[in-house]
């Protein structure tokens, strides 16, 4: 019950601050992950969770899942087939090579062996306009910029899971069962996928079956069902949850509008919540132990990560484009480490492979420093391109809501 207390606490703190933190360096996402880290064993000592804790996996997995499920619902693929050039630059050529350099980072610098360092190059490659929202939540920043930040960071969580998780199995406990595990692996992404678009269907059907029908007030629980047993059939089946949650998001939006827009608000807050949470969960986690188990060479994977890899690699992917050089700079500085590299970081540590602390140590220590430095940067930045009035911008909710305007795709 202190687990909740602390979390109601921080929940109006970052309501009460959301205000200032829409004009400074501030942000709510860092509030959540401070204070998970100030009442965790390290500082206060009011809670207790370690990384093989069961809420751990719980908050982490519902959350993401629920982030996926809202963001399926902003897909648009019309105009997302008319802007998608500077997008796929991003994904098909700026990834691949943020993913071989952190890779090779984490092998000569953190000693790791070379399928354990792509692994962690895998769970790092994903990024987040959640933590960049006064960029990518505001229209007086260039349309094409958003819409490169928000569809990149949208799909690259989808193309990051199968490699992450066959590494997982390539290197694992089970991994002279290779093949065995890939079709598992294979199978379980089939699964999600079949799940998540036959299930909206089966129940849009019954929606508009004659002798039956939502009441308005009830309806944005239809999509709120669909969602919760949608999550147990995964769990009960294996079949993965988080292509199960973004295929069903999309088949709602594309077949049933009109239950989208009823679910838009109540989905809005139950993701964000889901989000906060499981923010505040991995901030308990980074405790002085964990940043004192990095060692020097870490750290240094980590800055670089952040400052070198990700920028060098995306500006290279963007050679020839036609984007002003400022919007270019801009999209490559914001590839934060967000949410899903939580959640797939998880994964390796629980996987029992060899050298899953170490990496998971690198891990969360990098992405508690890219959410740091990407939260608190996105405000100047923005300003750089004369946004105006900048107040009600924070969070993952006016990010997600500009994605809408753009096309966002997530983990397809």
């Amino acid at each position: 019950m202190v687990l909740v207390v602390v979390f109601g606490v921080a929940l109006l703190v970052a309501v009460l601050l959301s205000g200032l933190a829409a004009r400074t360096v501030l942000s709510t996402s860092f509030l959540f992950l401070l204070g998970g880290a100030l009442v965790s064993d390290g500082f206060l000592g009011l809670i207790h969770i370690t990384p093989d804790s069961e809420i751990v996996s719980m908050t982490a997995d519902l959350a993401l899942f629920a982030v996926l499920f809202t963001d399926g619902m902003h897909v648009s693929f019309p105009k997302l087939r008319e802007n998608w050039k500077h997008p796929a630059r991003a994904l098909g050529l700026g990834m691949p090579l943020a993913f071989a350099g952190m890779g090779l980072v984490a092998h000569f610098l953190v000693g790791l062996d070379w399928t354990t360092s792509f692994l962690v190059g895998a769970v790092l490659a994903p990024t987040d306009p959640v933590f960049a929202s006064a960029i990518v939540g505001r229209k007086d920043v260039p349309a094409k910029l958003r819409q490169l930040l928000n569809v990149e960071s949208g799909i690259n969580d989808g193309l990051a899971l199968p490699v992450v998780l066959i590494l997982i199995a390539a290197v694992g406990p089970a991994s002279g069962h290779a093949e065995d595990s890939l079709a598992r692996i294979a199978l379980e992404l089939v699964l999600g996928l079949v799940f998540g678009g036959v299930l909206p269907l089966v129940v849009i059907g019954l929606v508009r079956f004659r002798l039956l029908g939502a009441e308005a007030r009830l309806q944005p629980l239809l999509p709120l069902a669909v969602g919760v047993i949608l999550y147990a059939m995964c769990h009960l089946t294996h079949a993965n949850p988080y292509l199960a949650a973004f295929s069903a998001g999309a088949v709602l939006a594309a077949r049933s509008p009109e239950g989208r827009d009823a679910f838009e608000p109540l989905g809005e807050a139950l993701a964000e919540l889901a989000k906060f949470a499981g923010l505040l969960v991995f901030g308990a986690l980074l405790t002085p132990r964990l940043f004192g188990d990095l060692s020097w060479g870490g750290y240094v994977a980590v800055a670089l990560a952040i400052v070198l890899i990700r920028p060098v690699s995306l500006l290279l992917s963007l050679l020839g484009a036609r984007l002003p050089r400022q919007e270019k700079l801009v999209a490559a500085w914001f590839g934060p480490k967000g949410f899903a590299s939580v959640v797939y970081g998880l994964l390796v540590l629980q996987a029992g492979i060899p050298q899953g602390e170490q990496a998971f140590t690198l891990i969360a220590v990098c992405i508690a420093f890219s959410i740091v430095a990407h939260s608190s940067t996105d405000v100047p930045i923005a300003r750089l391109f004369h946004v105006g009035d900048l107040a009600g911008v924070d969070g993952g909710d006016t990010a997600r809501r500009a994605a809408a305007e753009v096309g966002h795709a997530s983990a397809v």
